[in-house]
């Protein structure tokens, strides 16, 4: 449910309405938008009782009950759209974030200069993973706290803020010590205990959609980072898996428009992951521009050959270069910057 104030109402007229919904034992979350403020209330959906008294308080125009099962995460809590802090950029603003990089760190040599690569190509972060879940165990598992301090490194050379994984509710306070941006992957979407830690630990977030969940589990899964207060959350579209086999995932480009409507937090793309290979990574990518994406997320790689992980849909730097030229003319066209 959301109480939706009067145009000019004041500030002692909304904090009695949020007093109010704390004392029926329900949590408010306050929306200032330029003409009127919006209050959610936010609890146990069997609480009985009487919200509808709300609507004969000072100042309130109306109360109208929300239509989705999210609620914080929604379009009618938060009209207006969330604009992300990062390292002096607002990720959902007219400017798209490009965040690339490995996705393993593998070596100081090798992270070293790729970020330094995608920093001269345009990017306004770096991803890399220290921390990595793969679907074999013997598969490279990551650098883990060697790989942070090394990603921390980075940062300290470029200036580019970095974006990495963590995978489990322990996790977070160390994965939070070093990078800016706490990635949650497909394979943890639903991971509860993890989007609780997350959400509490008020550190930006990216949410990656699971490989089989719909929109609406990204957003409940939004949901519980949101619900901790924590409202630095982006989401990120990377391909579902589907019946096809010619790409890694197939990309639902629909995602982009249908979030953007639905829900006030970023979208991103990651087309890397979405197609699988570097030869479709472009084309993904100036899609998603053209969809309305705020940012991408994309592997770059020196020595694809060479990686201990997702070499096949990494791009070279250079490739990448060229691609950000390219994707400039695509955000101009839908009146976008990078």
């Amino acid at each position: 449910m959301i109480v939706i104030m009067q145009v000019g109402a004041t500030t002692q007229q909304i904090e009695a309405v949020v007093a109010r919904i704390k004392e029926m034992g329900l949590t408010p979350h306050v929306s200032e938008g330029q003409e009127r403020t919006i209050i959610g209330l936010v609890g146990d959906d069997r609480q009985e009782a009487d919200r509808d008294s709300l609507s004969l308080m000072e100042g309130v125009e109306r109360t109208m009950r929300v239509s989705h099962p999210y609620k914080i995460a929604s379009r009618e809590f938060h009209p207006t759209d969330t604009l992300v802090p990062l390292n002096g950029l607002k990720v959902g603003d007219k400017k798209l974030v490009l965040i690339a990089g490995p996705c393993s760190v593998e070596s100081r040599e090798q992270l070293m200069e790729t970020a330094q690569a995608v920093k001269e190509a345009g990017a306004t972060a770096l991803r890399g993973g220290a921390f990595k879940p793969r679907t074999s165990p013997y598969s490279f598992q990551g650098l883990g706290e060697k790989g942070l301090e090394l990603l921390a490194e980075a940062r300290e050379a470029t200036g580019l803020p970095v974006v990495t994984e963590v995978m489990e509710p322990g996790l977070v306070p160390l994965v939070a010590k070093y990078a800016d941006v706490l990635q949650i992957g497909a394979r943890n979407m639903q991971n509860y205990a993890l989007l609780h830690a997350a959400g509490a630990s008020q550190h930006t977030v990216l949410l990656k959609r699971g490989m089989m969940s719909t929109m609406e589990e990204l957003l409940m899964a939004a949901e519980y980072i949101l619900s901790h207060g924590n409202h630095r959350v982006m989401l990120c579209e990377r391909g579902i898996r589907t019946f096809e086999t010619y790409t890694r995932n197939t990309f639902d480009i629909n995602a982009i428009p249908v979030l953007k409507q639905r829900t006030h937090l970023p979208v991103i793309a990651d087309p890397s992951h979405a197609t699988g290979r570097w030869e479709y990574v472009g084309a993904a990518a100036k899609a998603a521009i053209a969809a309305g994406a705020d940012g991408l997320i994309m592997e770059v790689h020196c020595s694809p050959e060479k990686a201990l992980s997702d070499g096949a849909q990494s791009l070279r730097p250079d490739k990448f270069a060229r691609l950000v030229k390219e994707m400039r003319r695509v955000a101009e066209a839908v009146d976008r910057t990078i």
